[in-house]
C-alpha cells in the first residue's frame, strides 16, 4: 500500500513536468524553426542560446516561456 501512495504522486509530478516542457516547446517551435534552424541538431543549450540572441525578434509566448524559466 505504501508503494502505491509513493508511485501515484511521482507519476503526477512526472506528467506535469512533461506537460510543461511540451507547452514550452509549443510556444517556441515556430521561433526555433524561423531563427535557429541551423542550430536545431546542436542540442538544447545551443538552441536556447540562439533564442536568447534573437529575443527581440521571437514571439511574445516564447519570450514569456523563457522568462518563466529564468532565461
Amino acid at each position: 500500500m505504501n508503494k502505491i501512495l509513493f508511485v501515484i504522486p511521482l507519476a503526477l509530478i512526472t506528467s506535469a513536468a512533461s506537460a510543461q516542457q511540451k507547452q514550452g516547446h509549443d510556444a517556441c517551435a515556430r521561433d526555433v524553426s524561423r531563427y535557429c534552424r541551423a542550430n536545431m541538431q546542436d542540442g538544447d543549450q545551443v538552441v536556447l542560446g540562439c533564442l536568447k540572441q534573437n529575443r527581440a525578434k521571437i514571439s511574445k509566448p516564447c519570450q514569456q516561456m523563457l522568462a518563466s524559466h529564468g532565461q
